[in-house]
């Protein structure tokens, strides 16, 4: 694969190959990650500075507190990354960056270093959709090529997602309430789990019996999605324990068993009616073990499956570096500014 990029200051073309360095910064929530990657696959350095301990007293991310936690840490991810990789900023051969979706605030500090860094060194600015990052996940040590059926599975987002061509990406599947990230969360506090209440929630369902109860799966038409009716099923569910001990580990579990059955459906069904027998899993989600487990047990049945190891589930910048190698719709704006939705 060769892509040519034109610098700021330069038309002279800079070519991207196998053996070009991609450096990436992502700040779109409470993760600053700054990365190195050659040709799209091989991580020379992977840096993430987590903000969790610093949100878990308030229960969810505060955006001007990631902000300012962004701003401390970017220059130091930067170095970090640099030294890890053992390069020069002269050696890098584009410099990427998260430009929406997520908080716009901690955007804006991801994406004002990487144009920063791009202009200091006359390099390429390479700007990159968040989701598609998650997707490129799966890029990183593996010979995965398109096409193929993607379900992206994050706080902010379900999808399925038609992989067509590096340059041909359709959504034909998403939610229309809650995404599974979401409500994980949202059962999460409602039996009384502290944040991030997701991995937790996901922890104790394997102590429980996911046939305990009998939860709604949404009727949607399509490959779309709804969470919403769930969530408060489980909130009626725990209601009806009102003054009795409440068998949690089997809520949970049966609220798990519901959610990871019901994409399961949903993916297997866009695979075959689309002809494809490649299945790329991707978000933050993805390293939940019930929805992990289930997707992985197409292999049984001819398909092959893909999923980031558990340090690239979540957010990381390798991800966008890859992202900038692999996919031709970016933003090579210098200009270009953050967005907040999808």
């Amino acid at each position: 694969m060769n892509k040519i990029k034109n610098t700021l200051f330069s038309n002279k073309p800079v070519t991207i190959d196998e053996k070009s360095l991609i450096m990436a910064i992502e700040s779109s929530c409470d993760e600053t990650a700054c990365a190195i990657v050659k040709g799209g696959r091989e991580v020379l350095a992977n840096v993430v500075a987590s903000q969790i301990k610093i949100h878990e007293e308030y229960g969810g991310v505060i955006p001007e507190i990631a902000a300012r936690e962004h701003l401390e840490a970017v220059n130091i991810a930067v170095d970090e990354a640099f030294k890890q990789a053992g390069v020069k900023p002269e050696d890098i051969t584009a410099f990427a960056g998260t430009v929406g979706p997520g908080l716009v605030g901690c955007l804006l500090v991801g994406l004002n270093a990487t144009k920063s860094l791009a202009l200091a060194y006359d390099k390429p600015f390479i700007g990159i959709n968040h989701l598609n990052a998650h997707i490129s996940a799966n890029f990183i040590d593996t010979d995965l090529k398109p096409p193929f059926i993607a379900l992206l599975v994050s706080g902010g987002h379900t999808q399925i997602i038609d992989v067509k061509s590096y340059s041909e990406l359709e959504i034909i599947g998403e939610t229309i309430d809650d995404a599974v990230g979401e409500a994980y969360d949202k059962v999460a506090r409602l039996i009384g789990l502290p944040y991030p209440g997701g991995p937790k929630l996901d922890k104790l369902a394997q102590e429980g019996n996911p046939f305990a109860f009998k939860l709604p799966e949404a009727k949607v038409e399509g490959y779309n999605f709804s969470f919403s009716g769930l969530k408060t099923a489980v909130l009626r569910l725990v209601k009806s324990f009102d003054g009795k001990e409440m068998p949690t580990a089997d809520i949970c579990a049966s609220f798990q068993e519901c959610v990871s059955s019901t994409l399961l459906k949903k993916v297997k069904r866009a695979t075959d009616e689309r002809g494809y027998k490649q299945v790329v899993l991707a978000g933050g989600v993805a390293a939940n073990s019930e929805i992990r487990k289930k997707i992985f047990n197409l292999k049984n049945e001819g398909y092959e499956v893909y999923a980031p190891i558990m340090k690239y589930c979540t957010d990381n910048a390798s991800m966008v570096a890859s992202a900038a190698f692999f996919f031709e719709k970016t933003f090579d704006d210098i200009n270009v500014e953050v967005f907040s939705r999808a």
